[in-house]
């Protein structure tokens, strides 16, 4: 486990641009929340991701069929996804594990007057493809910046589809320090910020927990998105 990012070589930083490309056409597409601040877009946290494939179609009855975890967050707030880059608390100072418990961690502790309760549901989400060498994209509509990114992802044989996420749960892979807005990546309607992440021997499905701390003020950000990794 590395706890900082590693430099990027010539092959990791082609694969970047390649990702902020999808990550601009994404979110342009995207309908804004009233308040615009941010997401992991890729892997897509889940409330971004169920946006994604729904928000043209989320009275879809098909929905609670083809997608059940996505289903029930509309079902029980969708605003949910409506406001997908407000998933934040303010006034942490840092101290995230005393904010917010375990098997609240995707809903950043019931954030929100518990709108993103939802998120934190066990069962099959939808899960995006990754190699065990990957990055984690970054959303940032407000250009706010980051004062400390932290990227987790859940130990080997933990079961995102039957057990509730704690802090236990995750071991941390990559983090880094104060990055202002002006040394992201440019995209349409904000910026983007890519880090690297090693999942080493990790297969199957797991949680990729992200912790963005924003510049402009004590307000973090809490995202979980779902992957899977390839069979050994």
């Amino acid at each position: 486990m590395s706890a900082l990012v590693s430099p990027r070589r010539a092959l990791v930083r082609r694969a970047t641009v390649v990702a902020a490309a999808a990550v601009t056409l994404l979110v342009t597409a995207l309908p804004e929340a009233a308040s615009a601040h941010g997401s992991a877009a890729d892997p897509p946290a889940r409330a971004f991701d169920c946006l994604r494939r729904w928000s043209d179609n989320h009275q879809a009855p098909e929905m609670a069929s083809q997608d059940p975890m996505c289903y029930q967050a509309w079902q029980a707030d969708p605003s949910t996804m409506w406001n997908w880059n407000g998933l934040y608390r303010e006034g942490v100072q840092g101290n995230h594990q005393a904010a917010i418990p375990d098997g609240q961690l995707c809903s950043a502790g019931r954030t929100q007057a518990g709108r993103y309760a939802a998120l934190d549901a066990v069962g099959r989400w939808k899960a995006t493809p990754k190699s065990r060498n990957f990055s984690v994209n970054i959303f940032d509509q407000a250009k706010h910046g980051a004062d400390d990114v932290r990227v987790y992802i859940t130990r080997q044989g933990f079961d995102p589809t039957r057990q509730q996420l704690g802090w236990g749960d995750l071991e941390l892979v990559s983090r880094i320090g104060n990055t202002p807005a002006a040394k992201w990546q440019p995209a349409a309607n904000g910026v983007t910020l890519s880090v690297d992440a090693d999942a080493g021997a990790r297969t199957g499905h797991h949680i990729v927990y992200t912790i963005w701390q924003a510049s402009h003020m004590d307000q973090s950000y809490y995202f979980c998105s779902d992957v899977v990794f390839p069979a050994a």
